[in-house]
């Protein structure tokens, strides 16, 4: 598999720290499920957590672990203080904003947070990359689809992208674009280096950040509109998409594509819907039937969800990973009846 041409590998990359092995692993398995073409996982984690991912990932069946390759790397940062950046969101998170500088041999790479799943293939969101225009060199979706109940349009103490800002949660990255790019900024009348920009950036607005490094990436592409890509919620899909009723236009009409569980709902009740999509994957047995041990469990979990706000569009939530299963069932009948023909 090494002999793979390297633009033949899709890259995703994740940071997980303190109790997120599970939740990791999670997300992990969701890309692999749906996926064609093969991962290079890049996992960023605490030395402690290092021997259960190997262990984890080592323990899927064969016929997964040879559709991807994994790299765990210490938590590292690059420049400025390391404790301060540590102490700048939740533990670790900051760490995403030193990939363009850590994996230089990458090329382009998608990262997503620990509490992300994906309901169709990876290999679909990889694509956007080739959407890009010039001078784009990075993709998110809005942080809110309503400015007047958005957070950043409420509250921020600093600038943001557009109408709502971005959330960072899911992030398709050009990194060789980043990497070769000055960036416009309120320090310097020229153009900084990613990497010359972060710390000083940092410092300018410490005071006034309160959701830690996406708000950073925020101001960044306020001052670099030209340079961000926005694609719709669907990818980036949260509880606010549906707790304040149905506000993703794009989920309605073609279902969710990526989910992102923030605010930790699918460790309590605030959100069943969440929930039920998190442990149907947690619990689905990799070698079962898609349709029998994800899809009706499924379906049957979400009958129970129907009194919540976002209960009452289940088929926002079922319609894409339902395509996604006849596609996945298609192929491996369609491999399986070559492989048959073979003996007549």
């Amino acid at each position: 598999s090494r002999a793979l041409p390297a633009e033949q590998w899709m890259h995703l990359a994740v940071v997980a720290c303190g109790d997120r092995l599970e939740e990791t692993l999670i997300m992990l398995k969701s890309a692999i499920l749906f996926s064609y073409r093969k991962i290079r996982f890049h996992i960023f984690a605490e030395d402690s957590l290092k021997p259960e991912f190997d262990k984890k990932l080592r323990q899927w069946p064969s016929s997964y672990t040879k559709k991807f390759e994994h790299s765990i790397y210490p938590i590292t940062f690059s420049v400025g203080n390391a404790q301060e950046w540590k102490k700048l969101f939740k533990p670790c998170a900051a760490q995403r904003l030193f990939l363009p500088v850590i994996l230089k041999d990458v090329d382009s790479l998608l990262y997503v947070d620990t509490d992300v799943l994906f309901l169709r293939p990876i290999d679909d969101i990889w694509r956007l990359l080739k959407q890009f225009n010039s001078t784009q060199l990075a993709a998110m979706a809005p942080e809110h689809e309503i400015p007047k109940i958005g957070w950043y349009s409420r509250f921020a103490r600093h600038p943001y992208y557009g109408m709502t800002g971005v959330n960072s949660g899911v992030m398709l990255m050009n990194l060789t674009r980043i990497r070769n790019t000055q960036f416009k900024n309120s320090m310097i009348p020229t153009g900084l280096a990613w990497e010359d920009m972060l710390y000083p950036l940092y410092q300018k607005y410490k005071n006034y950040i309160t959701w830690g490094d996406q708000d950073l990436l925020n101001i960044i592409f306020y001052f670099n509109p030209e340079c961000l890509y926005v694609f719709p919620c669907q990818w980036n899909y949260r509880p606010d998409h549906c707790m304040y009723g149905s506000n993703c236009k794009g989920a309605e009409q073609e279902g969710v594509s990526v989910l992102h569980g923030n605010r930790g709902v699918y460790h309590d009740d605030k959100q069943p819907t969440f929930k039920a999509l998190y442990e149907v994957m947690r619990d689905f047995p990799f070698q079962d039937n898609l349709f029998q041990s994800m899809y009706y469990p499924l379906q049957l979990k979400f009958l129970e969800t129907v009194h919540t706000l976002c209960g009452r569009i289940p088929q926002v939530f079922l319609k894409q990973i339902e395509k996604t299963m006849k596609r996945v069932y298609e192929k491996h009948v369609i491999v399986h009846l070559r492989s048959n023909r073979m003996y007549y």
